[in-house]
């Protein structure tokens, strides 16, 4: 532990650099899933949600994945949508170089961070937090 004091008392690493991973449970919507269109699919969401989301903070592929489809659409209503943090994932999955990565994942970066779901600035900002989750799962750009 002194190691990372040493670290930070020359200047090398600075806490805010990097942030800690915005925790799972501040993604889960507020509103019931008797509200949505598909309450069971809302509930089964919801009742995975917290494995999926750390699967992906550890960077697994399929999990980053439904994270960033439910950011951007809000999946039957089990998350609070957020755009932003879901082009965010979608551009992570790009940057991470997973062996699944197909031409559909290159679509869902056209259409999750395209001028149609996002503007200028939340796209410039989901880039900005892309690099801060690659930087987070150890990944160089």
């Amino acid at each position: 532990m002194h190691w990372v004091a040493a670290l930070l008392a020359c200047g090398c690493v600075s806490l805010a650099e990097v942030s800690d991973w915005p925790a799972a449970q501040d993604y889960v919507a507020e509103k019931s899933c008797s509200q949505s269109a598909d309450p069971a699919r809302c509930r089964a969401t919801r009742d995975t949600w917290i494995d999926t989301y750390h699967k992906a903070t550890l960077g697994n592929y399929q999990s980053q994945h439904t994270v960033a489809i439910c950011l951007s659409t809000g999946c039957d209503g089990a998350i609070t949508e957020s755009r932003m943090f879901g082009c965010a994932w979608q551009q992570t999955i790009a940057g991470s170089r997973h062996p699944e990565y197909t031409a559909a994942d290159r679509d869902e970066v056209a259409k999750f961070c395209g001028q149609e779901w996002l503007d200028n600035a939340d796209r410039q900002t989901a880039r900005d937090q892309a690099d801060v989750f690659l930087t987070l799962l150890g990944i160089s750009k």
